[in-house]
């Protein structure tokens, strides 16, 4: 997962497509969201280009698509249909979802976020938040040069939204002469 900020609005990836199921237009979808049957819960989700769609279960990890062009609704109903969307990114507009807990947040309210290190010397600004499955990384950039650190509490120890700005503690692995890499 990589949290996204598409144009004026922030847009969060909140699942993709995947393959077809059968030959009646299911697909399977993966799911970001913490409980994957909660997809369905924001109603319209939207693609890269602003195609809507509204997905309905059918099992588990399977959907039925409906897209919406124009205020009318094309239920994707064959395995060709289906095999076209296979990839897409589902996203919501970040004001959509509901307020996180205390002392909890998106991974998307971090990108822009300021990084300082323990000193408070700046390291550069969060660009995005990626999530392949084995834990979230952020990649920071300063001056085009791109620093990306693991996104767990040793080496991330503070976090203040309100402020904007997190620390940063790299690990010496990452850590050159001159500072971060």
């Amino acid at each position: 997962m990589r949290s996204a900020v598409n144009g004026a609005a922030r847009r969060i990836l909140l699942g993709v497509i995947g393959r077809p199921h059968g030959v009646r237009g299911l697909v399977h979808v993966h799911s970001h969201t913490e409980e994957p049957a909660d997809l369905t819960a924001y109603g319209d989700l939207s693609d890269a280009q602003g195609r809507r769609f509204l997905l309905r279960w059918r099992g588990a990890g399977v959907a039925e698509i409906t897209l919406r062009v124009d205020g009318n609704e094309v239920k994707i109903s064959d395995r060709d249909a289906a095999a076209k969307l296979t990839r897409t990114e589902l996203f919501i507009d970040r004001d959509r979802l509901p307020p996180a807990d205390e002392d909890e947040f998106y991974l998307a309210d971090l990108v822009g976020l300021t990084a300082v290190d323990k000193t408070g010397a700046e390291l550069g600004t969060v660009q995005t938040v990626h999530d392949y499955g084995a834990g979230a990384s952020l990649e920071i950039s300063r001056n085009g040069n791109s620093l990306v650190v693991p996104f767990t509490r040793a080496v991330v120890p503070e976090i203040n939204l309100s402020a904007g700005r997190m620390v940063i503690d790299p690990p010496a692995e990452i850590i050159t002469e001159g500072g971060a890499a």
